[in-house]
């Protein structure tokens, strides 16, 4: 069996978006909804080093907050409606945009981590 070939910069993040093996970008980088897989059923590529850690959750509430917050002025000035109704109708809102952000970002991230080769900072001496 030949190494697969390595994927660009965008092809890896193409693969992360769609929750792919960031090396080959066939086999599934996810166990479930966001739990990464041990490793790559094509490939075999040992996922242990993915850590994103917290950077999608901040990028994925950065992003649902302005969402939110542009949809709840638009509908307070277009309809005017009571406190509550902004929280029935927002609040599922949020919770939507960040489940379907989360995973994207995780997956861009982690491929991004395994194209970059990126590791644990160390200091030498």
């Amino acid at each position: 069996m030949t190494a697969p070939r390595a994927l660009s910069t965008g092809e890896a993040a193409l693969a992360g978006l769609r929750g792919r093996c960031p090396a080959c970008g066939k086999g599934h980088m996810f166990d479930g909804y966001i739990a990464v897989r041990p490793s790559c059923e094509v490939c075999g590529l040992d996922l242990g080093f993915a850590d994103s850690g917290d950077g999608p959750a901040v990028f994925v509430m950065l992003i649902a907050g302005f969402v939110a917050l542009g949809f709840a002025l638009w509908f307070e000035f277009t309809y005017e409606p009571p406190f509550w109704m902004h929280l029935v109708v927002s609040l599922p809102l949020v919770a939507i945009v960040c489940l379907v952000m989360l995973r994207a970002f995780k997956g861009v991230l982690i491929a991004l981590q395994h194209h970059n080769a990126a590791a644990e900072g160390r200091l030498d001496g």
